[in-house]
């Protein structure tokens, strides 16, 4: 318990110095360039008290937290699903890989504006993108993990007389867990890009939108402030995955 407990405080302890780190070079370069473009750390976080005092920093923080929920919940447990199906069943995986290998190296971005020619300029076009995107990151790391279980301990469960539910319930998921999560992590890091992308075209609210917006009005604190507020949100994601992680998969 102790030990685990050490290693959460130097994990936090060196996120706190690399925070430090950051800030540090981000006020040394603005006092070195002296220029409206790259205001202080200390500006852009009054910015940001500024906007979270007027609302308008929660109204498009919830617009762009609705679209991410939205597209995971979409994405991610059909993907695992699918993902975890494929890699015990070669007859599926046989399906479904040559789809995966043509598709997945495609950019996904560039097909925005088809996408919301099907679905219009609001919110499913958004939703859709985020959602095209993450499904085949979640959905081969759900397939590697699920074929890499040995196939004796699956006829060691089912000796024991396992049926198949007992299997996916108490080996394959608990054994692709791990790696559920991790594409999870890098999954989050792609949805906060794309979802930055989708925001910038016809879109009048989130986070992306009040970065572009701030941009073309010159209000250089409000767009270092906005992209603090995606960086914050991105890190509080981070952080409630490795709690969910934690509780999950208390093994590891």
């Amino acid at each position: 318990m102790i030990k685990h407990q050490l290693k959460y405080i130097t994990s936090f302890l060196r996120i706190l110095l690399v925070l430090i780190f950051i800030l540090a070079a981000w006020s040394c370069s603005s006092r070195l360039i002296s220029k409206s473009f790259l205001p202080s750390p200390s500006v852009s976080f009054k910015a940001l008290l500024s906007l979270a005092q007027s609302g308008m920093l929660f109204f498009h923080l919830g617009a762009s937290l609705s679209r991410i929920f939205w597209a995971f919940l979409w994405s991610f447990i059909p993907a695992a699903a699918l993902g975890l199906t494929a890699g015990r069943s070669a007859k599926l995986n046989a399906l479904i890989s040559p789809i995966l290998y043509i598709t997945y190296p495609l950019p996904k971005a560039a097909f925005l504006p088809v996408i919301m020619l099907f679905f219009g300029l609001g919110e499913i076009s958004k939703i859709v993108l985020i959602s095209l995107i993450i499904f085949s990151q979640i959905l081969i790391a759900a397939r590697d993990s699920s074929s890499r279980i040995p196939q004796s301990l699956i006829h060691s469960v089912r000796s024991l007389g396992a049926g198949s539910i007992q299997v996916i319930q108490h080996v394959i998921i608990p054994a692709a867990l791990p790696d559920l999560f991790t594409s999870l992590r890098v999954s989050l890091g792609t949805a906060l890009a794309v979802l930055f992308l989708a925001e910038t075209f016809a879109a009048s609210s989130g986070l992306g939108f009040l970065i572009i917006d701030a941009w073309t009005r010159i209000a250089y604190a409000e767009m270092y402030a906005s992209i603090l507020a995606l960086s914050i949100l991105g890190l509080a994601l981070f952080m409630l995955t490795d709690i969910a992680e934690r509780l999950f998969c208390p093994w590891k």
